[in-house]
């Protein structure tokens, strides 16, 4: 488990993004269209991974951090995402 202030930075790091998002994503959010409302949210779901990704590993270099999001692993062999 997180430790507490992990967990709050991942909260606050998920709400700056996710209301920029949502402002700018409000008509695909909520439209009739499946394809396209499940687009954005699957790109809010992508925002709330970066924000975790991105409070989790304050300790590392921004190399490193997006070596994580990108799912690659340092030594440049791809790593499949599930």
């Amino acid at each position: 488990m997180a430790k507490d202030d992990t967990v709050e930075n991942r909260v606050y790091l998920f709400e700056s993004l996710a209301s920029s998002y949502v402002a700018a994503a409000s008509e695909a959010l909520s439209s009739d269209d499946d394809a396209v409302r499940a687009r954005a949210l699957r790109a809010l779901a992508d925002l709330a991974f970066v924000s975790c990704v991105v409070a989790d590993t304050g300790h590392l270099s921004a190399e490193q951090v997006r070596e994580r999001l990108l799912g690659t692993p340092e030594d440049g062999k791809a790593k499949k995402r599930k």
